[in-house]
């Protein structure tokens, strides 16, 4: 019985053995994967990658179901599929991996292979931000600051912010300087908005980069500075960032800290427009429709302009009215020229609503209709348009779609002719001889209390 005993515990201990021995080999085995998988990945074999990280993924190393997760989401080595990166991610999330967590979240917040749920989104990363992942915390910064899952706290959007600021997070830092930007949750600092700015910026950030080149070319919280504002539009345009070739082409248009170049300003307005970004769109028409660095060309001007006004850009719909109006690249149309103009008009876009206001006084391509003409003149005048106001003083003048009321005729006049409009001024002094004093007094007081909206 003793002999057996003996016998049986020495084969225990060499099973023991054997496991621990086993044990070794598979941790060597995956080390190994997941270092020959690394080191495809830096090489760009990414098929390879995916087959060194799957060994270590199906024996359950997270960090190995992670990356594969990144490169069904990404289509590295494999074709894309995010219902594929979802699953990979799921099952590295709940082994607790904080990137795992946040990319899965990410999946989430777009609808990408599953059903967009910003609750489940907020969910993970707050797992990722607690876990201390600096992305994690910026996004649930984002979710809070959007009211996206969560209630709308400012409070806690910044809070969010600033752990992930004290990472090095140029999501974080951008975020948090355009919330001191606009301030909002915060008192407003162009210093601190700057400061932040300037963080993000040096570590590449083109959002941050574009702000910067923003805060010089306007004068907003430093001296404006052109050269300054073109450093830093160039590099956030060489990323690729279509409102910062936008902006370096209107640099070049305008000859802002720079000789004045058609052809740079063409070349950057085409790259951003090639984005899809709708006022490069608008410049670029206008450049094809005056002949400016190019032979005048019409039909890419007319399709330039269509893009943009298509996208609802006020400026395009109402620069295809005008090019109707005048039978300009297109067959004259009247009817066609009223339809951009009420689209941009809609969107309270003042010279729109002035040649609406046009329209309708002297009956193109609509019914005259005085009515309709005064309404259209004061939401244009309302804003500050001298030809608006000088046209609704005639109207209130004469009783033509309005009842007659010479104050009020009196006040527009007086505004229109202050900011230099010759006919309102010619009127003016004609009209103060035919009313009584009275009413040009009450006329002065209502222009003097008169604000644009």
């Amino acid at each position: 019985m003793l002999a057996t005993l003996r016998r049986l515990l020495l084969v225990l201990a060499g099973a023991i053995a054997l496991s621990a021995s086993g044990l070794a080999q598979v941790t060597a085995d995956l080390s190994k994967a997941m270092s020959e998988a690394a080191a495809a990945y830096d090489q760009a074999d990414y098929v390879e990658a995916v087959r060194w990280y799957r060994l270590a993924a199906d024996q359950g190393v997270a960090q190995a179901q992670f990356s594969i997760g990144v490169m069904y989401d990404n289509g590295q080595g494999v074709r894309q599929n995010y219902a594929e990166a979802e699953r990979w991610y799921r099952l590295a999330s709940v082994q607790g991996h904080a990137g795992a967590q946040y990319n899965l979240g990410n999946l989430y917040r777009d609808g990408r292979g599953v059903a967009q749920d910003y609750v489940e989104a907020v969910r993970l990363y707050r797992l990722a931000a607690d876990q201390g992942d600096a992305d994690g915390q910026a996004h649930l910064g984002v979710m809070y600051e959007h009211g996206l899952g969560v209630p709308q706290s400012y409070d806690q959007a910044i809070s969010w912010y600033r752990l992930a600021v004290a990472q090095g997070s140029a999501w974080a830092q951008f975020n948090l300087g355009v919330m001191f930007d606009d301030g909002r949750g915060v008192v407003q600092s162009y210093d601190e908005a700057i400061r932040l700015y300037r963080l993000a910026a040096k570590q590449g950030d083109a959002r941050a980069q574009y702000n910067l080149g923003d805060v010089y070319a306007n004068a907003r919280g430093v001296a404006q500075n052109y050269p300054e504002a073109i450093r830093w539009f160039r590099l956030a345009a060489e990323a690729g960032l279509a409102e910062a070739q936008h902006n370096l082409g209107v640099m070049y248009d305008k000859g802002r800290g720079v000789p004045e170049d058609d052809a740079e300003a063409l070349r950057w307005y085409r790259l951003a427009a090639d984005q899809g970004y709708a006022l490069a769109q608008l410049n670029l028409g206008e450049m094809y429709s005056n002949g400016r660095g190019l032979p005048q060309n019409c039909p890419e001007a007319l399709g330039w302009y269509k893009l943009a006004a298509d996208q609802a850009l006020a400026l395009a719909q109402f620069n295809l009215g005008v090019l109707y109006a005048n039978g300009k690249c297109v067959t004259e149309s009247d009817a066609a020229a009223i339809r951009w103009y009420r689209l941009a008009a809609d969107q309270g876009h003042a010279p729109a609503q002035q040649s609406l206001g046009d329209a309708f006084a002297h009956g193109l391509g609509v019914a005259q209709d005085y009515g309709e003409a005064a309404r259209w003149y004061r939401l244009a005048a309302d804003q500050g348009s001298a030809h608006a106001q000088y046209n609704l003083a005639a109207l209130y003048a004469n009783g033509q779609g309005v009842l007659q009321n010479a104050p009020e005729a009196y006040k527009w006049l007086l505004l229109a002719a202050a900011q230099g409009h010759e006919g309102a001024a010619k009127y003016r002094d004609e009209f103060q001889q035919a009313v009584r004093p009275a009413q040009l007094a009450e006329g002065r007081r209502l222009a003097e209390a008169w604000k644009p909206r």
